[in-house]
């Protein structure tokens, strides 16, 4: 029997990696970056996605086609509704995998790199009053630790992620997950000697 909380409806690949300028130049555009995320969800037809953006349907079309173009979505099934056929579209990667971090990528296809914290602290800043006593926290820890457990902690936090995003969907507001672990130039302690008081 099938998972009917794993999300989204559709088959995908866990990860894509984008090597093209034409993948950042399609996927790293509002719009597109928000039918992205509802298409990891479940499955949607234009009209759908139209309805959930606010946006008129040539204009979802408009930007299918160029994540369509890019490899970034699919059409995964399609319906006959009234004679016509529908067309449900998915991502084509559970995770676009990318270096936030290499403007160079960015500047060079003429994108205005933003980032996913400066994206993140732009939309919490936004927040009307009604939601900003739901559910939320941000923080912050510092330790000295060896790069092989940085690695393990950057392989948990994505594992997180993942749990996160196949969350079964419900309620009427959707939530951000943001986790990270950087390398910082803050100072450190010396190792304390032996039998140093």
């Amino acid at each position: 029997m099938a998972d009917q909380s794993a999300t989204p409806d559709y088959e995908l690949a866990d990860e894509l990696e984008l090597n093209d300028p034409a993948q950042y130049r399609a996927l790293f555009d509002e719009t597109r970056m928000k039918i992205a995320n509802l298409l990891l969800e479940r499955a949607a037809t234009t009209t759908e996605l139209a309805a959930a953006l606010d946006k008129p349907k040539g204009t979802v079309g408009h930007h299918l086609k160029v994540l369509e173009y890019a490899g970034l979505v699919h059409v995964v099934r399609t319906k006959l509704v009234r004679a016509i056929e529908a067309r449900y579209y998915g991502r084509t990667a559970r995770v676009f995998l990318y270096h936030d971090w290499d403007r160079a990528s960015f500047e060079g296809i003429g994108l205005e790199p933003k980032g996913v914290l400066t994206e993140t602290v732009a939309e919490i800043s936004q927040l009307p009053a009604e939601l900003q006593d739901l559910p939320m926290t941000t923080n912050a820890r510092y330790a000295r630790i060896p790069v092989e457990r940085a690695e393990e902690w950057r392989q948990r936090l994505f594992e997180l992620l993942n749990e996160f995003a196949r969350q079964p969907r419900g309620g009427e507001v959707t939530y951000g997950l943001l986790v990270g672990i950087f390398p910082t130039q803050r100072g450190h302690l010396p190792d304390p000697e032996d039998g140093a008081a």
